[in-house]
């Protein structure tokens, strides 16, 4: 049975992130992954430079495309536009097969060890050593980073019984257009709020295709195919050449019992640290794993001070910026006569802060309700 210091379940963007610190100190590392890399993976693709900055290497291999605007439309009307702009890309468009194993290949090269095709089973946990059971044999490890995504069987395995995360349904649909249409479409970032009820549709343009979506952020029953086909007329697109639909989850609220059980750590979507008003985890998932990298290696592997470290970070800027951002989310998807009023009469603003935000210039707001409350006043009054 081979042992290790450190092994992470899962190889997207929070479990590479994390092998890749991990191997520049040298911690003997395993990515426990169940699939073949490079492989698939659900994901509109829009990569926000307030993650892209703290990447520790470039990725410039593996982007499709970059913008520098971004344009927002409200209320279903295509006529009223708002767009902002930035001298460095705003989002900055992957595919996510290519985006994860690029990751994890430069994590291998810094002595990362990968083992593919090898779905984790079961969890055993022997005093300071837990054993993991997979479809290929056993490896030990004294810390399991679960990084497999919102549906984490590792967390399940791990005690997480009830799932305290606010889950919201999504569309994601790779699609390949006419020519005039993609020449159309595929100069600009595109977001369409209230084109789903308490929602938004995108478009993202990629290399030769366009990658097109939509959400909702309140649970319950909602067609959301009957929402795309209506965006894909909003769009003006008539001829579909190609089209491949994905249907996933998405994380807006992170648990409410903990990220940390015995020696098994949660980051990324497993710990539901998805942005709540655009939905994008890609860059939450990456700083997560470089919060519990960061942990482990200040600690020196101690799992008591690892725990409080990893804590600690969290509640620094994550947490409370998610507590922030959750709060702006059910403002602004609430279609009701006080948003729009404010939407209509300062929506540039609003859209320019928002643009901030992804662009890594500004955190979210604190004491967002009180904000708002004085600021409806101020309008209404």
């Amino acid at each position: 049975m081979k042992h290790f210091d450190v092994a992470i379940v899962g190889s997207g963007p929070s479990g590479a992130s994390t092998a890749f610190y991990l191997g520049e100190k040298g911690i003997s590392t395993v990515i426990i992954e169940k699939e073949t890399l490079p492989r698939y993976k659900t994901c509109g693709g829009g990569f926000v430079n307030r993650g892209k900055k703290d990447m520790p290497f470039s990725i410039n291999e593996v982007v499709e495309r970059e913008f520098y605007t971004v344009d927002t439309y409200f209320n279903n009307n295509n006529e009223i536009c708002y767009t902002s702009k930035k001298d460095t890309p705003i989002i900055t468009m992957i595919m996510r097969d290519a985006f994860d194993n690029l990751i994890v290949e430069k994590a291998k090269e810094l002595g990362v060890t990968l083992l593919e095709n090898h779905k984790l089973l079961s969890i055993e946990h022997q005093n300071d050593i837990s054993i993991l059971k997979t479809s290929q044999g056993e490896i030990s490890t004294k810390f399991v980073i679960a990084a497999d995504g919102v549906l984490s069987p590792t967390a399940k395995m791990s005690g997480w019984k009830n799932d305290t995360r606010k889950l919201i349904p999504a569309l994601e649909y790779e699609v390949e257009v006419s020519n005039e249409d993609f020449e159309r479409l595929s100069k600009k970032v595109r977001f369409d709020i209230d084109a789903v009820p308490y929602g938004y549709a995108w478009s993202f343009p990629k290399k030769n295709h366009l990658s097109l979506g939509v959400l909702t952020t309140k649970k319950g029953k909602i067609n959301l195919k009957e929402y795309y086909r209506k965006y894909l007329q909003t769009l003006g697109i008539k001829k579909i050449i190609k089209e491949d639909a994905h249907g996933f989850q998405i994380p807006l609220a992170p648990r409410t019992d903990g990220f940390v059980k015995n020696n098994v750590f949660l980051i990324g979507d497993a710990a539901g640290f998805a942005e709540p008003i655009t939905a994008e985890g890609i860059s939450n998932a990456i700083l997560s794993g470089k919060y519990v990298a960061e942990s482990l290696i200040e600690s020196n592997l101690d799992r008591n001070l690892t725990e409080q470290k990893y804590i600690e970070k969290l509640n620094i800027k994550l947490l409370p910026e998610l507590n922030s951002a959750q709060k702006l989310s059910k403002f602004f998807y609430h279609n009701n006569p006080i948003r729009n009023y404010l939407l209509n009469k300062y929506g540039q603003y609003f859209n320019n802060i928002m643009v901030d935000i992804l662009h890594g210039d500004r955190p979210f707001p604190t004491n967002v309700s009180e904000k708002l409350k004085t600021k409806v006043k101020e309008k209404i009054f």
